[in-house]
C-alpha cells in the first residue's frame, strides 16, 4: 500500500549486497524537505556500508515515479533563506548520489517531473517502463531547473536539456529518454523491468566491490565542483521563487 504519511516514507532493505531504497509520498511520490534530508542521510550511510555493493533506488506504487519537490512547500517560501534551504534539498541528494561509493541503479516505473528527472539523471544506470515519460515543468511556473540541470545535462547534453526545459508543458516519452542517454533500458511492463533489474543488480553485486567503486569514481569525474555549484544554484532558484511573477503563477496553480 502507498504511504499516507504527509512527509512521505523511506525504507531500505539489504539483501545479497544489494540495498533497495524505496521512497514514497501520497502526492505522486513528490519530495518534502524532510524526505529529501532523510534520503540524503541514507545514501551517505550506505556509501560506507561494507555489506553493500549496489543500491537500487525506487519509488512506491505502479504509477508516478516522482513528481519532484513538494508544491505546498514551494508555495510557502517567504524569504531568501527559506528558498535556498528548500532548493538545497535536491542539491544535497544529487551530491550524495554523486559522491556515494556505491553504484546506483534507478527504477523508473512511471511519469517523472522536475526534480524526479534530476534524481533519475543522478543514477548510474536506469531501468524504466514505457510509461516513464519525463518533463521539466519549472519554467512554466516561473522558476527554472537550475539545481538539477548539471545532472540532467551530464546525461543528455545541453541540447537535450534545452529541449526539455524550454518546452516545459510537453512530455517526452521513455524512448526519447533512452535515445538521449537518460534511461539505459526501457521495458513493456513493470514485471519485465523488475526481472531484468534483479538479474543485473545480482550480477553487479557479485563483482569486486573495489572495481565497482573505481568505476563509479570514473563515471563522475569532473563533477567535484558540484558541492558548491548546486548550492549556488539553490540560492538562485530561491530568489526566482520569490519574484512577483512566480508568486502570481503559483497562486493560479494552487487554485
Amino acid at each position: 500500500m502507498p504511504t499516507a504519511r504527509a512527509n512521505g516514507s523511506l525504507y531500505t532493505a539489504i539483501q545479497n549486497r544489494i540495498a533497495t531504497v524505496e521512497f514514497g509520498h501520497p502526492a505522486s511520490n513528490s519530495f518534502t524537505s524532510e524526505l529529501l534530508e532523510r534520503l540524503t542521510k541514507e545514501l551517505l550511510k550506505l556509501s560506507t556500508n561494507g555489506d553493500v555493493s549496489v543500491i537500487v533506488l525506487k519509488s512506491e506504487g505502479e504509477r508516478a515515479f516522482c513528481a519532484g519537490a513538494s508544491f505546498d512547500e514551494l508555495v510557502a517560501i517567504s524569504n531568501l533563506d527559506e528558498g535556498k534551504t528548500f532548493f538545497s534539498g535536491f542539491a544535497n541528494v544529487i551530491n550524495a548520489m554523486r559522491t556515494c561509493g556505491k553504484l546506483i541503479l534507478g527504477r523508473v516505473q512511471g511519469k517523472t517531473v522536475g526534480g524526479g528527472v534530476g534524481l533519475a539523471a543522478a543514477c548510474d544506470y536506469v531501468y524504466a517502463t514505457e510509461a516513464a515519460a519525463i518533463k521539466l515543468s519549472e519554467v512554466s511556473i516561473g522558476i527554472a531547473p537550475l539545481v538539477i540541470a548539471p545532472a540532467v545535462e551530464r546525461k543528455i547534453g545541453k541540447s537535450g536539456l534545452a529541449q526539455l526545459s524550454l518546452n516545459p508543458t510537453e512530455w517526452q516519452n521513455a524512448y526519447w529518454a533512452m535515445e538521449n542517454g537518460l534511461f539505459s533500458k526501457v521495458f513493456d511492463s513493470v514485471s519485465e523491468m523488475d526481472r531484468a533489474l534483479d538479474v543485473h543488480a545480482t550480477k553487479l553485486a557479485s563483482f569486486n566491490p573495489e572495481a565497482l567503486a573505481e568505476m563509479k569514481r570514473i563515471l563522475w569525474e569532473g563533477t567535484q565542483h558540484w558541492g558548491q555549484l548546486l548550492i549556488e544554484r539553490a540560492s538562485a532558484s530561491g530568489k526566482l521563487s520569490l519574484s512577483s511573477e512566480t508568486k502570481k503563477t503559483l497562486s493560479k496553480f494552487k487554485k
